[in-house]
């Protein structure tokens, strides 16, 4: 109990010196706790989505394609629709209705700009019946009842501005026609972030599928007291075992559907608990400074205790259940921060389209039990050594003055330990370096990363030893006394610089080591671009394939010397010669590909594999199934007949384009698969004829207009698409990670506030002897500057050495050009400096405010 109320004492007396650490664990709990809120809402809300949308039993084509599938060809596996009346008289069926889908549209309004509501999600188009109502509600006007009657959904009319009397065109497969909104449907459940658009029964067939009288799919509705197993196995029963569609309860479908939600949900939940790892982390820094610097500042309180007899473990608990107190606190504000973090992301995501209700929020049970265990142990954790050194205090030390540093130089056996593991990471980063497949020097980049990271944790205090030498000697000395002073206090205890400078290099290591791999990625593919592309013009969609309409419109351009068709068959089966069977993805491009790709080849001329009856395969293809030029290879399709090739080139996979695949002529793939399966073409290459770039841009932009969703772009544009898209992954990569850095800039500003703490007398006593509160600001600025850029230093070192050796793995695909970027480094050292000395302001303020005369007397 004394124990108990000296550590509740001591929490309370030093207060405002724990708050900052007490912020640190709330940032990291709050981080942790509103990544696992927001993904458990996530997954609730979708699945009443699914519990609404799905019927009791849904019957489909097996072979019905999914995702992207469904968008690539122009045939989409149907059901009769005289199936329904067969269907609803199977025992326990109430009703059956027929389903029309398709996200293979584009629907745009009268000004011709897109009405997705999300950019890069699909707008879906269906059929409106009864079913629909469980799901949404006709909130103005009427559902479609004729050919030109479209209802919109209300999230995307609200974002879109689109009302009853608009005008929106939808652009299908089959054809593109114009609607007029009759009607706005509000969801009962969260928008799933698709625009749906309504249409009649009959019009849904024909426009989305090309013709009447059939469906995607059919509703079975169970009559009351059939379950929806029963009801399936009496469905499965009356279609009989040839039969060629597939029977799925509602628990089924939902967690179909669950899985690919699922996928999704946890590499974003998991991307988010790795930067909350690198939080707590960073955090464990900034609490074991705190504690050992109030270890050091009541050194003399410490040995009274033990002199009137207080016992190691009593010390050493003292402290322990301090650090408790403290997890504690920061962990319930944690949590709470948390469940605040989940809703500010949910209306994040409102703003992109997916409206989240946070009356939905799911805060499980088990979530601020994590959160609190984590931020307890984290901190107990950290606070262990500072305990045990606590512990270890005699009563001898009462005699001494308080405030002693009780922390020397890192000792020979942390020196030797930390080249140990900053040697042995090295190591493993050269083998990374040298590895001949990817997949293998993966896994010794990670061993290389984790144990160089370690390693110069470890090897802290005595890097910190020369390096602030090294940057005094550049920076303070010009500075005079005052900048000694700075670089003196900087070294007056290397272990605390280390851990300060050490928080900061973890954050500022990753934001280097992600530069130098996005700017090599952006650099290598521009290269190769510059080096491989020879067409003029690349176009795509921005969501699936390229519309047939779309597709004539191009090849209808003006000033085009060629236009290259590029399909894909995904699931072909490729047989050997030696009787061995394949499933592979064969990509069918016109012969003039080969101008618009220059890649290198092995065997062969790389236009002859697009003749007719011929087959191009990567040289890892050939090694792997013992195949060689002339040998004759079978391609059965999907979507056709199956076709006799035989191998005219052997292509060379030392590319980053078309790396590994596999290409015949499209002429070879249209005497095999009907035009009605065909699929579409995934991007189309054009080259304009000599001297009229400009005008042949201009006729296929112009023809484009028909769908909005379609981009064309000369080289210049698909390399500015590529660093954008970088960019913008990486910016959000950066912005997880400053989580981390105000954290790690957090521990700067608590190590030179008690720093200044633990200096009062002698802070005192130099003013007394003529330092100015200009000088002594200074001074504390100067020191703090240098500790920033100490974990600057080492940070970017260290990443660029991780981002030079993961541009070695992307060179063995392809990628050859390492970039630094060296204005982000430039910039993040000086912006290190900037964070050095924003943290000293407080700290240097209260220094300079200090009376002389009460410093002095300062125990």
């Amino acid at each position: 109990m004394t124990v108990l109320k000296t550590s509740l004492r001591n929490f309370l007396a030093h207060k405002g010196r724990m708050a900052l650490s007490a912020i640190a664990v709330l940032l990291s709990v709050a981080f942790v706790c509103g990544t696992l809120v927001f993904t458990d809402t996530m997954n609730s809300t979708f699945d009443k989505i699914f519990s609404a949308t799905a019927p009791d039993v849904s019957v489909s084509p097996k072979d019905a394609p999914s995702g992207d599938d469904m968008q690539r060809t122009r045939k989409v596996p149907t059901i009769p629709a005289a199936k329904i009346a067969e269907l609803e008289k199977v025992k326990g069926v109430k009703s059956a209705a027929g389903d029309t889908v398709s996200t293979s549209i584009t629907a745009v309004d009268k000004n011709n700009k897109k009405l997705s509501l999300v950019d890069g999600a699909p707008s879906v188009a269906t059929n409106w019946d009864s079913g629909e109502l469980k799901s949404v509600e006709v909130t103005s006007g009427h559902e479609p009842r004729g050919p030109t009657d479209v209802m919109v959904d209300a999230d995307t009319a609200k974002k879109k501005k689109l009302k009853i009397g608009d005008t929106v065109r939808i652009i299908a497969v089959p054809g593109d026609f114009t609607t007029t909104i009759t009607g706005i449907a509000t969801f009962q459940v969260t928008n799933p972030g698709s625009a749906i658009f309504y249409l009649d029964d009959e019009t849904a067939q024909r426009r989305l599928l090309g013709a009447t009288g059939k469906y995607t799919s059919i509703a079975l509705t169970a009559a009351p007291g059939v379950g929806h197993d029963e009801l399936k196995k009496s469905v499965i029963a009356k279609l009989g075992p040839g039969s060629d569609l597939k029977v799925k309860t509602k628990a089924e479908t939902k967690e179909e559907n669950k899985d690919d939600l699922g996928a999704f949900l946890d590499v974003m939940k998991y991307a988010m608990l790795g930067f909350a790892g690198i939080a707590v982390l960073v955090g464990i820094f900034l609490i074991v400074n705190t504690f050992s610097m109030l270890v050091a500042q009541r050194t003399r309180e410490i040995g009274l205790m033990r002199a009137i007899g207080s016992s190691r473990r009593q010390i050493n608990r003292s402290v322990l259940l301090e650090a408790l107190l403290l997890g504690v606190v920061g962990s319930i504000l944690g949590v709470l921060g948390g469940i605040g973090l989940a809703i500010g992301l949910m209306k994040l995501m409102g703003t992109m389209g997916m409206n989240l209700d946070t009356s939905e929020l799911t805060v499980k049970a088990t979530t601020p039990i994590v959160g609190v265990v984590i931020g307890v142990l984290t901190t107990v954790i950290a606070a262990y050594i500072p305990a045990r050194r606590a512990g270890s205090i005699s009563p001898m030390a009462a005699l001494r003055d308080a405030g002693t540093p009780a922390e020397g130089r890192a000792g020979k056996i942390r020196a030797v330990l930390g080249f140990l593991l900053t040697g042995s990471g090295a190591a493993a980063l050269a083998v990374t370096a040298n590895a001949d497949k990817a997949a293998d020097g993966a896994m010794f980049l990670g061993l290389g990363v984790l144990l160089t990271l370690i390693g110069f944790i470890v090897i802290g205090p005595l890097l910190a030893s020369v390096v602030v030498r090294a940057l005094s000697a550049v920076l303070l000395r010009a500075f005079g006394s005052v900048g000694r002073l700075a670089e003196r206090n900087a070294l007056r205890n290397p272990r605390r610089t280390g851990a300060t400078g050490a928080a900061l290099m973890i954050g500022l290591a990753l934001v280097a080591c992600l530069s130098v791999v996005g700017s090599s990625m952006v650099a290598s593919a521009s290269d190769e671009l510059d080096k491989s592309v020879g067409a003029d013009f690349i176009i795509e969609a921005d969501n699936g394939p390229i519309k047939p309409q779309v597709e004539r419109a191009i090849k209808g351009a003006k000033h085009l010397s060629h236009v290259t068709d590029y399909k894909s068959f995904e699931d072909a089966i490729l047989t050997t010669p030696s009787g061995k069977k394949i499933k592979e993805e064969v990509n069918a491009a016109s012969p003039t590909y080969a101008q618009d790709l220059r890649s290198p080849v092995i065997e062969g001329k790389l236009v002859d594999g697009f003749a007719k009856n011929a087959i191009a395969i990567p040289e890892g293809f050939a090694k792997d199934h013992k195949v060689a030029m002339g040998d004759t290879l079978s391609v059965d399709f999907k979507e056709g007949g199956t076709a006799k090739v035989t191998v005219r080139v052997i292509a060379s996979e030392d590319t980053a384009f078309n790396k590994g695949s596999i290409h015949i002529g499209v002429e070879t793939a249209k005497a095999h698969v009907t035009a009605d399966n065909m699929p579409q073409n995934l991007m189309m290459f054009a080259e304009a004829k000599e001297g009229h770039d400009r005008e042949a841009y201009e006729s296929i932009k112009a023809g484009l207009a028909i769908d909005p969703s379609v981009n064309v772009r000369d080289q210049a544009d698909y390399k500015k698409l590529l660093e954008d898209q970088i960019g913008q992954m990486l910016n959000l990569v950066y912005g997880l990670l400053g989580l981390a850095i105000i954290v790690a800039i957090l521990g700067v500003v608590n190590t030179l506030a008690l720093s200044v703490v633990e200096r009062t007398r002698e802070i005192g006593l130099m003013r007394a002897i003529g330092l100015s509160r200009r000088q002594m600001r200074r001074m504390i600025r100067l020191e703090s500057v240098v500790i920033a850029l100490f974990g600057a230093l080492l940070g970017l070192g260290l990443g660029m050495a991780w981002g030079a050796t993961a541009q070695k793995l992307l060179a063995l695909e392809g990628l050859k050009t390492l970039e630094i970027p060296w204005p982000t480094i430039i910039t993040v050292f000086i912006g290190s400096a900037l964070i050095g000395l924003l943290a000293a302001l407080i700290p240097a303020f209260r220094a300079g405010r200090m009376n002389v005369l009460n410093a002095i007397a300062t125990d």
